[in-house]
């Protein structure tokens, strides 16, 4: 096990002569702000990652950090984890692509299937992106309706239809949330073929779903949602919304593209609450590109190509190419209900001891997230939607504090103080950042 010495680090890669910011001026030469994901951005340069080994990497300049963001939750194992590799290996000598499909993509769709109860059929994509993009796209070909349903402020990756109202302005806050655009130049068209929610709202959502009832193919919800500080789902509310969901006869997707690495079955299998579609992502691909939609026979069947043309029609050059499906399969084998289980208490502590640490500085502060997520959130109101959780001003400039210090002695997280473990991480990391 590498380990870290979170004395205060120089932060080399800040200094005009670093590696990073000479990698960084070569970038904003070829790329727009320099990098090809607005999340890893950071003023005035982002840190540039050279290698990592379990729950470590290593920067550019040499810095050693322990890494509890693991890609945004999708490294389950770390870095480099040795079974991983092992797959990859012996994969590559028998080739990366094929336009056929491999038993590979059966094998983890199995294990999927075997796992999440509301799976019963699985198709693959390259992100968690696509994945709720073609879940979307199924619900609207299996209802014949146009429109989906959202909650205000969580995310669902980047198809414009399920970006709406993701940061929605509070001078524009009402009592119904508004459909607002999070790109320039989203057509109208988009706008209004939205419905958007408020999260964890009973009355509400009963009202605007009796509404739309005859318009709706599609409820959309994370329950508990990584952009919205990991608020939970409240368990009548999910109840609720599965009732008029189904008596309605709108299909209901949850999105588990993060929230499946907190159980063994998903996050679902820990509510009683069964969708009808699932989509996935992060975890499932062991490192590599990687996204699935899965649901029930019937929902899925608008993917299937033997009848006729399909309803849905569904293609990508590297869905399901055997490197993902491999380097998947080996990472889902390890991730046993005991790992969970580990995770979880170590999660547990991880978050008792992040509160504890706050309560003990007297700055006010609180921990959502569960299984092996967490939240740190500035503040002590009490969180129950995206508003809620939604920073001041002031609240976003200790958050950005806190972040670079936390780089400072040797922990990353996500700008948000958002963060995951990984299988490598045990109770001397969790102290370690404590």
């Amino acid at each position: 096990m590498v380990t870290v010495d979170i004395a205060k680090h120089d932060e080399a890669y800040l200094e005009p002569s670093s590696s990073a910011a000479r990698l960084n001026a070569r970038a904003q030469r070829v790329m727009p702000g320099g990098n090809s994901r607005t999340t890893v951005y950071m003023a005035p340069h982002p840190d540039y990652a050279a290698r990592g080994l379990g729950a470590v990497v290593v920067d550019a300049d040499g810095q050693a950090r322990y890494d509890f963001v693991n890609n945004y939750t999708s490294l389950m194992h770390g870095h480099a984890d040795p079974d991983i590799n092992a797959a990859v290996v012996e994969q590559l000598q028998y080739g990366t692509a094929f336009g056929m499909p491999t038993e590979h993509e059966i094998n983890l769709a199995e294990l999927i299937a075997e796992r999440v109860p509301s799976v019963e059929h699985v198709r693959f994509t390259n992100s968690g992106s696509e994945a709720v993009m073609m879940a979307v796209k199924a619900a609207r070909a299996y209802t014949g309706r146009p429109m989906i349903a959202k909650f205000e402020g969580c995310y669902h990756g980047s198809y414009d239809f399920v970006e709406v109202s993701l940061a929605t302005p509070e001078e524009l806050w009402s009592d119904d949330p508004i459909s607002y655009p999070y790109s320039h130049g989203t057509p109208q068209a988009v706008l209004d073929s939205v419905l958007v929610l408020p999260f964890n709202d009973i009355a509400t959502l009963e009202r605007l779903l009796e509404q739309h009832k005859h318009e709706l193919a599609a409820v959309l919800i994370d329950p508990m949602p990584m952009r919205a500080g990991m608020i939970p789902a409240e368990p009548a509310f999910l109840e609720r919304l599965r009732e008029m969901t189904h008596s309605f006869g709108i299909v209901l997707i949850f999105d588990e593209v993060i929230s499946l690495r907190v159980a063994y079955g998903g996050t679902q299998s820990l509510l009683g609450v069964t969708p009808d579609l699932t989509t996935m992502a992060k975890i499932i691909g062991g490192g590599f590109p990687v996204g699935a939609v899965g649901g029930s026979a019937e929902v899925m069947g608008v993917f299937d190509p033997t009848k006729r043309y399909p309803k849905a029609p569904h293609g990508g050059t590297f869905n399901a190419n055997p490197i993902t499906m491999v380097a998947g399969l080996a990472a889902m084998q390890k991730m046993t209900p005991a790992e969970f289980e580990r995770l979880e208490r170590l999660g547990g502590l991880l978050r008792e001891g992040i509160a504890e640490a706050l309560d003990g500085a007297r700055v006010r502060g609180q921990v959502t997230g569960r299984g092996s997520l967490f939240y740190i959130h500035l503040h002590d109101r009490p969180l129950k939607d995206y508003r809620t959780t939604n920073p001041t001003p002031a609240e976003a400039q200790r958050t950005a504090k806190l972040h670079r210090a936390l780089m400072a002695h040797g922990v990353i997280v996500a700008p948000m103080l958002m963060g995951c473990l990984s299988t490598p991480m045990d109770e001397p990391e969790v102290n370690a950042f404590v």
